[in-house]
């Protein structure tokens, strides 16, 4: 291993763990921000969509297949349906459409 990579990898190293402890070295307290606390309420919900959404549409041959099975999934989530209803009709709409139209 070159001297460069060892120096990436140790500033790596150093920027995660800064950005680890800074808050638990600047914020003692609690937060009663309304507008921080919603804001850290959703961070993980963002977090894992923005990980999940590019997977998603490149999981298909076809990105349509992808994207129809999306909206599914989304329609579903949002007239109350369980997530295995709302998993089962995104992957039936990507089977169907796959079939019928490719």
């Amino acid at each position: 291993m070159n001297e460069t990579t060892l120096l990436y990898i140790l500033v790596m190293a150093g920027v995660t763990y800064l950005i680890r402890v800074l808050p638990l070295v600047l914020i003692r307290g609690e937060i009663t921000n309304t507008f921080i606390r919603s804001f850290l309420h959703y961070v993980p919900y963002v977090t894992l969509s923005l990980m999940i959404f590019p997977a998603v549409l490149s999981s298909t041959e076809h990105p349509e297949s992808a994207s129809a099975g999306v909206c599914a999934a989304v329609i579903l989530a949002l007239c109350r349906g369980s997530l295995f209803q709302v998993a089962m009709l995104a992957c039936l709409t990507v089977f169907v459409v796959e079939l019928v139209f490719f």
